[in-house]
């Protein structure tokens, strides 16, 4: 049985196509924001589960 990791972000910047994301560990991460819901933004709050993320 797999475990669901969740994963949550902070939107830091959306530079042209990509969005620099920070998780609760200060982490950064750099995801095209293809992958991203349409309403994010900087500031937005994000769960990544499941290989998608959700704004929450």
């Amino acid at each position: 049985m797999s475990e669901n990791i969740k994963t949550y972000y902070t939107v830091k910047d959306i530079i042209g196509d990509y969005a620099i994301l920070t998780n609760e560990n200060g982490i950064e991460n750099q995801v095209a924001v293809f992958f991203l819901p349409d309403q994010t933004d900087i500031g937005t709050k994000l769960i990544y589960e499941n290989m998608e993320y959700t704004v929450i």
